[in-house]
């Protein structure tokens, strides 16, 4: 909507104060909220020009206490109703504007969106293609119960679900049955699959914001593993929809009096969450990916392009598995995507080629290993970034993989290239592996730095110096 639509909706919708939403550095949505009576419907005066200000040195990854002023500058193409309020509000999408910056209207350097926006003109000016598309799976759980705490004395958490096959003996009077046993989540009717409705109600709160729902389902774990679907779109675009896909998914549980988490491994000994990333080029209207004569009928630019994913995949991993959980879902021996090698159909690849039609354009690479922990911003502008280092580099992929790779012997699988396994080896490979992403300023060196002290700092070392509960278990008899 232009400013003036905007204005026009909301007084036609009884619109009573506007929402305005951005993304730290992490991932997080964050907002705050002005009267309607502060918008005008001049795009060339009051919020659209000058933003509204807010103190930079609150938010994780931004600004010093001595240059906290900063403003949000509304995108009105982004306006929708807010679909998780009571009081009509409407939400809108910003961009995070610096007073002092030196790049046009402001924008800042730390503002996840802008790095994307970025990485969009770059892609423009390599003359390689005029747009990519994103089609990010995203997979969350939904519970009834979480409790947790840490403290100097004691560490746990507790997670509970009705659904949850340990459950089966609990007195529920009646307990009804029909728990979900351990990955086999994947696709029972109810009443097994006790979300359905739910999910429902998700994807319907989704389709009013824009979204374009493809499917829902649950999803292979026990305790209420769930996966929406939506339409692919130009990165930025689809990046803002994951940010608006995680903020209902999370409302309408709430709203049931449940809680959802997209945290990558809550449960011990079950599938975890991951967000399988289809991307595609194309320019003047034609995908770039496909050749009928092609391995998968993929085109050699297509493979270049994997061969950049696979080159980066170890650095990549800092922005698309971006947590210390993330390394509890990528662990190699059980069926996740850790081998860095490239497949058709095979889901135990690193970069797998979807063949489920031939149709030119629906090829497309699914790159697997990332989870929905991870800011989409920074990892869908990273996954480009690699890609197209593959492409001006004419990176060779290897022959690809078409045996299940978590079936190999230990010296063939000895032989792979895999993601990393914690985090910190993951933000080393980022440190050993960057100029990729530095190319055209995308990602600047500012960003790095921050990410990797922020990650550091806030994330591994408080949980590498707390005693864990299973140490206990392990040597407290020592």
């Amino acid at each position: 909507m232009t400013p003036a639509q905007i204005l026009k909706f909301c007084l036609d919708n009884g619109i009573k104060v506007v929402d305005l939403k951005f993304t730290d550095l992490p991932g997080t949505w964050q907002h705050f909220t002005i009267p309607v009576e502060e918008v005008s419907d001049d795009p060339k005066k009051g919020i659209w020009v000058d933003g509204s200000g807010f103190d930079g040195s609150s938010i994780r990854g931004f600004q010093q206490i001595q240059e906290s002023d900063m403003n949000l500058i509304p995108d009105p193409a982004t306006a929708v109703r807010d679909p998780a309020l009571e009081i009509p509000t409407l939400s809108i999408v910003c961009d995070v504007n610096d007073p002092r910056s030196p790049a046009p209207r402001g924008a800042y350097s730390r503002d996840p969106r802008y790095v994307a926006k970025k990485a969009e003109a770059y892609l423009t000016s390599t003359g390689i293609a005029d747009v990519s598309y994103w089609g990010p799976e995203l997979e969350f759980f939904v519970f009834e119960d979480v409790r947790f705490d840490s403290g100097v004395q004691q560490a746990y958490y507790f997670i509970d679900s009705d659904e949850g096959i340990w459950n089966s003996g609990r007195e529920e009077f009646p307990n009804t049955a029909y728990k979900l046993r351990h990955k086999e989540g994947y696709f029972p009717v109810p009443p097994h699959d006790t979300f359905q409705d739910i999910r429902s109600e998700m994807i319907l709160r989704m389709m009013e914001c824009g979204l374009e729902i493809e499917k829902h389902h649950h999803e292979v774990a026990t305790a209420g593993q769930a996966e929406i679907d939506f339409r692919y779109d130009s990165l930025v675009k689809t990046a803002d929809r994951v940010m608006m896909y995680k903020y209902i998914v999370k409302n309408v549980a709430r709203k049931h009096g449940k809680v959802a988490t997209f945290m990558p491994k809550p449960l011990f000994g079950d599938n975890g969450s991951g967000m399988h990333v289809h991307q595609s080029l194309w320019k003047k209207g034609k995908p770039l990916f496909f050749d009928e004569k092609g391995y998968a009928l993929t085109s050699q630019l297509c493979r270049w392009y994997i061969g950049g994913l696979l080159k980066h995949g170890r650095a990549l991993m800092a922005f698309c598995a971006p947590t210390t959980n993330s390394y509890k879902r990528l662990v190699p021996g059980y069926e996740a995507p850790v081998n860095l090698v490239y497949s058709a159909r095979n889901r135990s690849a690193a970069a797998r080629i979807p063949v489920y039609t031939a149709q030119p354009k629906a090829k497309r690479i699914e790159f697997r290993p990332p989870d929905p922990t991870c800011n989409p911003y920074l990892a869908f502008s990273a996954l480009l970034m690699a890609g197209l280092d593959g492409i001006e580099n004419q990176i060779d992929p290897g022959a690809p993989m078409d045996k299940n790779t978590y079936e190999l012997s230990p010296r063939e699988a000895a032989r792979l290239k895999t993601v990393p396994g914690s985090l910190e080896e993951a933000l080393r490979a980022l440190e050993q592996d960057h100029d990729f992403l530095l190319k055209g300023g995308v990602f600047t060196q500012d960003v790095l730095d921050v990410w990797l002290e922020y990650k550091r700092e806030a994330e591994i070392d408080p949980v590498r110096l707390r005693p864990h509960p299973w140490e206990f278990y392990l040597y407290f008899d020592a």
